[in-house]
């Protein structure tokens, strides 16, 4: 039995078993990504749901603050649930808290302490509104506190306090989008209270979106944003989890490093095994141990960039991927040999098909070894050199009968492959039909529309097995379950 030729197999499945590693790493890490996702957005729109319900029933439905006050409550709920969805969504922890207890601060965000003012009476842009608190709290500010006003309010304030006095000369004198006036009043506010513009902030959303006629639009226009927030993540996920240039590099380095010091290693045994001490090593061994190992890290280089490509690219078994390298090596050599005259025709022909056969049991052994050893790397070796083993065995020693009977258990397990090939095809389809029936129920049950997410919960329920006399799926059954 060949020694050399069983290790040098089973260094090439090993280069292929780490490249298909290195692969199942990052689908796994797409899988786990996706599947934390789908918390995250399942998570944010649970907090807008909860946030819009709590404006409805607390706010709207009690009138609570009346006709001119109402608008401020929810302003206070909608910068919660907006903003600790926009941090769920995308794997964050939620960030603001809510007082609500008519005190002088409003929100809490981590050690922030906020105070909202939405007022558009008078075109102040809720600087007088901010003015007051402030003399209510005088200290308010100097212990480290913030003003939040509506977004449209700020930007606007932004605009005046960077605008020059020539051009706010030119401006209307009191009306208009801009006027002198409000030019004025911005830049005596922050002079007279002495207010640096950073303790003013503003809200995620403008005055007009905080309105009880207005605000189920802006929460429905969050809810798509955080959708297109969703779909970002999962994208970025992916494009991580792709093969890269980077990763193939270090593919084809490795695979040159490990082969050319197989090589070396392999060469030095080899002369030290004909007699000679690697003492006695002259300066032409030293050179033909120095090409051997050249030509061994070339190799590697070509087979690990080869192999990358292939399983990254085509749908191409890291075993397979590492025996086609192998063979294209050895039928490229056989080609040489042929067009020298050193073999003739029918030699190259005969040549290259035991090559090729080599090469099919060596993946082959590797494919079975990693199944029945689920370990990376060691269960392609150990498959590669017992089927390599046993087969040089056969193909040395055994007699004809007993190597019919070799060829024959190849031939089933060659057939064997192609089966579980075409049934592991099968079962993925039928997991990918699977999993697009799950995610348009689940669509579905997360629906904006209530009447259509109950609907869609319901659907869901039964589809994932639960009794129809436990599914909430009529007005009478919920009365019963929260009241009863």
């Amino acid at each position: 039995m060949n020694a050399e030729k069983v290790v040098k197999s089973g260094q090439e499945q090993a280069v292929g078993a780490w490249i298909n590693y290195l692969n199942q790493v990052r689908l796994d890490r797409l899988a786990e990504a996706l599947s934390k996702q789908n918390i995250n957005f399942a998570t944010a729109m649970e907090t807008i749901e909860t946030a819009f319900a709590a404006i409805r029933h607390d706010i709207i439905f009690r009138n609570r603050g009346g006709d001119k006050g109402m608008h401020g409550f929810i302003a206070e709920i909608a910068e919660c649930g907006i903003a600790n969805a926009r941090q769920q969504i995308v794997a964050k922890s939620a960030i603001y808290v809510w007082i609500n207890d008519n005190g002088p601060d409003d929100l809490h965000r981590g050690a922030d302490v906020i105070q909202q003012k939405f007022v558009q009476a008078g075109g102040h842009l809720s600087l007088r509104a901010v003015a007051e608190h402030l003399r209510r709290y005088p200290e308010y500010l100097t212990e480290g506190h913030k003003y939040q006003i509506p977004k449209d309010h700020y930007d606007k304030i932004m605009t005046y306090l960077a605008m020059p006095a020539d051009v706010a000369n030119k401006l209307p004198t009191s009306t208009g989008e801009f006027s002198l006036r409000q030019w004025k009043e911005v830049h005596d506010f922050f002079e007279i209270n002495g207010i640096d513009p950073s303790k003013l902030e503003p809200s995620i959303l403008e005055y007009c979106d905080v309105q009880q006629d207005a605000i189920a639009a802006a929460f429905d226009r969050e809810k798509g944003h955080l959708q297109e927030a969703d779909q970002e993540q999962r994208d970025t996920a992916y494009q991580e989890s792709r093969p890269t240039l980077a990763e193939g590099l270090k593919a084809t380095t490795t695979a040159a490093a490990i082969e050319g010091a197989t090589t070396f290693v392999m060469t030095v045994v080899r002369k030290y095994k004909a007699g000679k001490k690697i003492k006695d090593f002259n300066q032409a061994d030293w050179m033909e141990i120095a090409e051997d190992s050249g030509k061994g890290t070339i190799k590697g280089g070509v087979r690990g960039a080869s192999i990358y490509t292939l399983t990254n690219y085509t749908a191409t078994p890291a075993s397979v991927a590492s025996a086609i390298t192998t063979a294209a090596f050895g039928v490229a050599e056989q080609a040489h040999l042929f067009r020298n005259g050193t073999i003739d025709e029918v030699q190259f022909i005969e040549n290259s098909e035991i090559l090729c056969l080599d090469a099919s049991v060596s993946a082959l052994s590797s494919f079975i070894g990693q199944v029945l050893i689920p370990v990376p790397v060691l269960g392609a070796v150990i498959g590669n050199t017992v089927g390599t083993m046993i087969y040089q065995v056969g193909k040395e020693s055994l007699s004809t009968k007993e190597k019919e009977l070799i060829e024959r258990y190849l031939k089933e397990l060659t057939d064997l492959d192609e089966k579980l090939v075409t049934e592991y095809g099968q079962y993925i389809e039928q997991l990918n039909h699977c999993f697009a029936e799950y995610m348009e129920l689940l669509t579905a049950a997360f629906d904006p529309d209530i009447k259509k997410a109950l609907d869609g919960s319901v659907a869901l329920a039964r589809y994932m097995g639960v009794p129809d006399k436990e599914i909430l799926d009529s007005y009478d059954k919920i009365v019963n379950y929260f009241f009863e």
